[in-house]
Parts: C-alpha cells; sequence; structure tokens
C-alpha cells in the first residue's frame, strides 16, 4: 500500500497489522510450496515476503517440493513415471533423477533467499539458510504386491537440531528426501514432511500453498475456516473435490488434531498471499483449527480497551450513548465479550430489572468486518439466556438505528410506559430512542 495513495489509509492499515507482529514473534511457522513455485518464476516475490517474515522475528521451516522438476529429469531420461495408489514409485534410476532435480530446486531457493539488493525487498536482508539431513525417513514397502523401492514416508524429525538452527535466526529449508540409519535416500512427499515438522515441533502455523484458493462450499463460496469435524465432513462428502483439496485437507486436519494450531490453505497465484492470509482479520484462504476460534465469555477489566474499541465509532455515529472508560470499569460486570482468535469482535451489558422481571441489552456491538457472521445474533442468544437464568421474563432494548435487526428476531415495538420505572425514570426525551420489547 504506497504511502502516497493514501496516508490515512497506509496508517490505518499499518497499525492493525500491529498485533500479529506482537503475536507472531518469536512463534513457529512451517510452509511448504511445490517446485511449480520455482518453475513458474514466481518464487522471487515469495522470496521477499519469507524475507519480511524472518524480520519479524518468526522462526521459519520452508519445505519445498520438485514434482515438475523431477517429471522433467524423468522424461529427459526417457524413464517412465509410475504411480501406484497415487504414490509414485521409486526405483533406482528414478531416485537418481529425483535426487538431481531435488538438488537443483534447493540451490535455486538458496539463492534467491540469498538477495540482498539495493532498492529491494530484499536489502540488507542477511537470510541464512540451513539445511541437513533432519528427516529421518523408512520406506513405505509393498502395497499390494507392488515394492515401492525407494519411495518411503517420514519416520522422524530432527527437532532439537531444528531448534538448534532457529534460535541461531537461520531459516531451515527442507527438502522431500528422508534419510534411514542405514545410509539410504528416501523420495517423500513434502505435505508429509510439512505435516511431519509442523506436529513434531509443535508450530503455531503450517501454511500450504497450493494451485486453488482454498475449501469451497457446494456453491463455489470460499470457506474462511473449517474446525476438524468440519473438514472431515468436507472429505466424506459426494461432491467432487480438486486434487489439492484432497492432497493438503487431511494433512490440515492431521496437523490440527496432532496440536498445530492453524494450518492454512492458500493459492500460490495469488502474490503476498502468504502476507494477506496472516496479517489480515479476514484472509484470503481456508484456516483449519481443531475446534470453533469463537469465545463468548464474561468480559474483565482487561477487556476494557477492546470494548472501547467497539463502542467508539457506535458513540460517534450517534448510534450509541457515550460511555466514559471510568464508567465501563465500574460496570464491567454486566458485560459480555465475544472473541475470535483471541482478538474481542463482539460485545453486549445486561442490567436486570428483578423487581419488574426484566433485564436491559445494552452496547451490543460488533466490529464492522464480522457482522455478516451472526456474531450479534449469538451474543443475543446468550444474553437472552443468561437473563432466564435470573428468572427474569422479558428484554428490552432501546435503539436508535437498528430497530428492523431487532424485529427481525422477534422484539416488539413498544413505548416508553412499557420500561422499568427506574430505566423510565431515566428515559432521554430528546434522544427519542425506540423501545422494544422480547419475552424469554
Amino acid at each position: 500500500m504506497p504511502i502516497t495513495a493514501s496516508p490515512t489509509d497506509f496508517v490505518a492499515w499499518f497499525r492493525s497489522v500491529a498485533p500479529y507482529i506482537n503475536a507472531f514473534r518469536g512463534r513457529t511457522f512451517v510452509i511448504a510450496f511445490g517446485g511449480e513455485v520455482v518453475a513458474d518464476g514466481k518464487f522471487v516475490e515469495l522470496t521477499h515476503d519469507f524475507n519480511l517474515l524472518a524480520a519479524l522475528g518468526i522462526r521459519l521451516v520452508l519445505v519445498h517440493g520438485a514434482r515438475p522438476q523431477i517429471e522433467a529429469h524423468l522424461a529427459k531420461s526417457s524413464l517412465a513415471d509410475t504411480y501406484h495408489h497415487g504414490i509414485r514409485m521409486t526405483d533406482a534410476d528414478t531416485m537418481q533423477c529425483v535426487k538431481e532435480a531435488v538438488g537443483r530446486v534447493r540451490v535455486e531457493i538458496e539463492a534467491l533467499l540469498s538477495m540482498g539488493l539495493a532498492n529491494s525487498p530484499m536489502a540488507n536482508a542477511d537470510i541464512r539458510v540451513a539445511g541437513g539431513n533432519f528427516i529421518t525417513a523408512q520406506p513405505i514397502g509393498i502395497i499390494n504386491g507392488v515394492d515401492l523401492q525407494h519411495t518411503g514416508s517420514v519416520r522422524k524429525v530432527d527437532v532439537a537440531a531444528l531448534n538448534d538452527r532457529m534460535e541461531f535466526g537461520e531459516v531451515v529449508l527442507l527438502s522431500p528426501l528422508g534419510y534411514s540409519p542405514t545410509g539410504e535416500v528416501f523420495n517423500v512427499t513434502l505435505e508429509d514432511v510439512a505435516t511431519a515438522t509442523a506436529i513434531a515441533l509443535d508450530a503455531d502455523k503450517l501454511v500450504f500453498l497450493m494451485n486453488t484458493d482454498g475449501v469451497q462450499d457446494k456453491k463455489g463460496a470460499l470457506l474462511k475456516e473449517l474446525t476438524v469435524a468440519q473438514g472431515q465432513e468436507v472429505l466424506s462428502g459426494k461432491r467432487k473435490l480438486s486434487d489439492d483439496i484432497n492432497l493438503f485437507l487431511p494433512c490440515a486436519i492431521r496437523a490440527c488434531e496432532a496440536g498445530v494450531a492453524r494450518t492454512h490453505l492458500i493459492s500460490r497465484h495469488t502474490d503476498g498471499a502468504v502476507l494477506q492470509e496472516l496479517f489480515s482479520d479476514d484472509g484470503i484462504g481456508t484456516m483449519v483449527v481443531e475446534s470453533t476460534l469463537n469465545t463468548l465469555r464474561d468480559a474483565s477489566i482487561e477487556d476494557v480497551g477492546g470494548i472501547l474499541k467497539l463502542l467508539r465509532p457506535l458513540e460517534e455515529e450517534g448510534i450509541l450513548v457515550r460511555r466514559s472508560r471510568e464508567l465501563l470499569e465500574q460496570e464491567i460486570e454486566r458485560f459480555v465479550v465475544l472473541e475470535h482468535d483471541h482478538r474481542i469482535v463482539g460485545c453486549a451489558a445486561l442490567y436486570p430489572f428483578p423487581d419488574e422481571a426484566a433485564a436491559e441489552l445494552a452496547c451490543l456491538a460488533v466490529e464492522a468486518q464480522s457482522r455478516d457472521r451472526g456474531y450479534g445474533e449469538a451474543i443475543l442468544n446468550h444474553m437472552a439466556e443468561v437473563a432466564k437464568t435470573q428468572k427474569l421474563k422479558k428484554l428490552f432494548v432501546l435503539t436508535t438505528r437498528t430497530a428492523h435487526w431487532f424485529i427481525e428476531r422477534g422484539f416488539i415495538e413498544s413505548d416508553v410506559s412499557a420500561l422499568p420505572a427506574q430505566k423510565k425514570s431515566l428515559y432521554n426525551y430528546q434522544r427519542k430512542s425506540k423501545v422494544f420489547v422480547r419475552k424469554i
């Protein structure tokens, strides 16, 4: 976002990413990408993004593939590219092509990560790339009578060695190869290496760059967030999925089930996809998590700042009555907050009038970019249940702008006379708020 385009927008954007920068510093991210990224000449832009992540103090493990390069080597050597049950068969001649192709791709990646051109995103970059025999592999063996020979799977990840390299500020680059204690080399898949590494490191994020934008619903709309259970439903459904989703979604589920906090499926074709996914609220791909990221809980004094951030824009528009920080601190026990991924996105307060078996729902607010996700209704329903536990019979609201929203959710317009006596005496006739009541 160029400063000359709109300084105000730039400042607002830069401030908006500050919480992510603070949260990500010192965290471990595993990012996997296929050899297509290098073959297509797109790795230069990706290198810039990796440099930025490293500069922000993120511990990076990069896992590359080499499928198109291997296929090209096999074709050049007039060798058949044979698959069995979707797994490449790797005989001795094929293994030689695999090693040559992987080696060439790795050298190209290391060269690009070493750039330091002035007046470029890599200026003053000091990326040190670490490699080694971090992955111990074992042969897949015989499947349905067919020996896959040098095709292997990850057996063990050398976590201590990886952490040692990252503690020295190095970016670890893993290739789709594994080694055995007997000195053999095995051809393994990038998704196996990436998933096993993320699990072993207890990584905070696992990111797969793929050909599609992410997981889509039946109508073709992108699903921004999936729980493990929802992801399993997608895989077990009858609709046809893309090859990438069939390949990477099971890995994402496996990683989350094993403790990886977040797995992201994003398109390799979008410039800056990694940055857009990680440093924006909505992201551009599909994020897979073990369970829902939403938490509805009682507010605490530490939440005052987040609540004020939600209320202030609505107060400035005249939708809500202004509350001072001091008043909010005094009444914080009346509030609940809705968090999404540890960020407050909604709030409301409940003021009971037990003598008249009623309660006021006040300060119902949801951040602008999240108002189409059902958060407001979730908070409303929660507050209604809270009121029920207090043996209250009706819920009322005072509003100047959101009448239709409440009507759609069962509230009926009334007048000031319907308010509890104490609230009626405080009614602001200049503001002329409408009164809506719903039995609970």
